[in-house]
């Protein structure tokens, strides 16, 4: 090769490297963000990626744009590893034009998304811009119109991810939105479809962009985002952890890890976590904690709708997810939020073949006028779809509570599920039997009705009565509960299951 030649690509790597100068990476250390290239060095096994696209340049010559041209037009682009299991990246580069979405740049994205799913690899997307390039009009929007197709032609076929490491407006919103996971930075990142200003000018409402669509907002009030985390070392490494749990795509078996947790450890604190008292709360965490692999477990939206639990363990060092009412949080009774969260994590579970375990302590649907007119009836169904369709293992165990129509939503054996356990003192019934007993003996004095209440709980509150009609597979003692689960796991693992033809489902959005 030519000297001159070698220089020149020397040349242009170099540039690419520095994307918009050292100035301005100087800058976003400064408001606490690491830069582009400095995210997937976190990102990714140690001189794993192979960039794609760094040569790109805009074709843009309107308002100046052509004596603004840097290799590489504010994207990285390529492939690496986390802990040797591929993967395909992008992150956007806020030194070069603001990050601003090019033509350009959404064809290397494009390309990447493309390759992961002719080769079955998930795509993280690190995303720090300011939108759409307005200098190039049209031609950046299509661009976010490609990206989008590609985000629902990927979805259930490889796991994508969103880091949201700076500002994701407009448009742009829309492509995390799509995606499996998404986490934001306490902050320094935010996403809104239409920011302060224009909120202030057409509602008259004062909001700041942390307010509006900050990482905390997201994380509590909306359900956007899954996680958030104090600075981006702390999100990439995270990430690492997430995709840890997760298959490479569809057609793969998600990663098993050695431990040394025996599979049918017995723990005889779980036999005292219930409380005698059918009305006091207890912490289903303890529970899930004290089942998983050396109590390993990555908790989603933690902090939306916290009366359910959902996210990734192991058992016997495979990769499973937990759906669990939270007693602590309305005594653990389902609501709008909580079955949209549930229902959207177990369909990722079943997308990708990750086994389902289930702790029900649910005394009902959350009354309410609210909840009534904010269509409780069709979000509720959500859960209900998603228990239905899902053909992955499915485990059930009921810990005290399972009333009325919560307790088929919650993975019954109505809805096929394929093993269910109830615990020993566990209620399972139309509802509790103080309500009962005042509606079938409403003309009976207190003392009456006290007795009669008696009566129905020991007859219809108790697990053996749906036992006794093979709802119930088994009743057992706490302390069992992880090698009953990690024995059904096994006996399901080539689990079989058909469903009738369709082209696609209508699940009641």
């Amino acid at each position: 090769m030519k000297p001159n030649v070698v220089q020149q690509l020397e040349e242009k790597r170099r540039a690419a490297r520095l994307g918009g100068g050292q100035g301005k990476i100087d800058k976003q250390h400064e408001r606490g963000k690491l830069s582009a290239r400095e995210r997937l060095e976190i990102l990714l096994d140690p001189d794993s990626f192979e960039e794609y696209g760094m040569f790109v340049e805009h074709r843009c010559d309107d308002f100046g744009m052509d004596k603004h041209n840097i290799p590489g037009d504010g994207v990285v682009t390529g492939q690496g590893t986390i802990n040797g299991r591929l993967v395909f990246v992008y992150s956007q580069d806020f030194t070069v034009h603001g990050g601003s979405m090019s033509e350009a740049n959404a064809k290397k994205i494009c390309h990447i998304m493309d390759m992961a799913m002719k080769v079955g690899a998930p795509v993280i997307g690190l995303n720090d811009s300011g939108g759409a390039r307005i200098q190039e009009g049209v031609g950046s929007l299509g661009g976010y119109g490609e990206i989008f197709q590609r985000n629902v032609l990927s979805s259930g076929v490889v796991p994508q991810l969103s880091l949201i490491m700076g500002p994701c407006a407009g448009g742009a919103v829309y492509s995390p939105a799509l995606t499996d996971f998404t986490f934001m930075i306490n902050g320094s990142s935010y996403m809104f479809v239409t920011g302060p200003d224009v909120v202030k000018t057409v509602t008259h409402e004062d909001v700041s962009q942390e307010e509006l669509g900050g990482a905390h907002t997201h994380i509590t009030k909306t359900g956007v985002a899954d996680k958030a985390f104090d600075n981006d070392i702390d999100a990439l490494l995270q990430t690492r952890r997430l995709f840890n749990f997760l298959p490479l795509s569809n057609r793969e078996e998600a990663p098993q890890r050695f431990t040394e947790d025996p599979a049918d450890r017995l723990d005889l604190e779980l036999n005292t976590l219930v409380p005698d008292n059918p009305n006091k709360p207890y912490d289903m965490m303890e529970l899930i904690s004290r089942v998983v692999d050396e109590g390993d477990f990555f908790e989603i939206k933690q902090e939306y709708a916290r009366n359910i639990i959902v996210g990734f363990g192991r058992m016997d060092g495979r990769t499973v997810g937990f759906v669990a009412n939270q007693p602590m949080i309305l005594a653990g009774c389902l609501d709008i939020d909580a079955s949209v969260k549930a229902a959207r994590f177990i369909r990722f579970c079943d997308a990708f073949n990750i086994p389902i375990v289930t702790f029900v302590d649910v005394p009902g649907f959350l009354p309410g006028v609210s909840q009534e007119h904010n269509g409780i009836i069709r979000h509720g169904a959500k859960l209900l779809y998603a228990y239905a369709e899902a053909t992955v293992p499915k485990i059930t165990v009921v810990t005290r509570k399972a009333y009325g129509g919560a307790y088929i939503v919650m993975n019954s054996r109505h809805l096929r599920g394929d093993i269910n356990y109830a615990w020993a003192n566990a209620e399972i019934a139309v509802m509790g039997a103080e309500g009962a007993a005042k509606i079938l003996y409403r003309g009976l004095s207190p003392e009456e009705v006290k007795e009669k209440e008696a009566e129905y709980k020991a007859k219809f509150n108790t697990p053996f009565a749906a036992a006794a009609r093979g709802f119930i597979d088994d009743v057992i003692r706490p302390q069992n509960t992880r090698w009953r689960i990690c024995r059904a796991l096994s006996l399901l693992e080539n689990k079989q299951s058909e469903t009738p033809w369709k082209k696609h489902d209508n699940l009641p959005l």
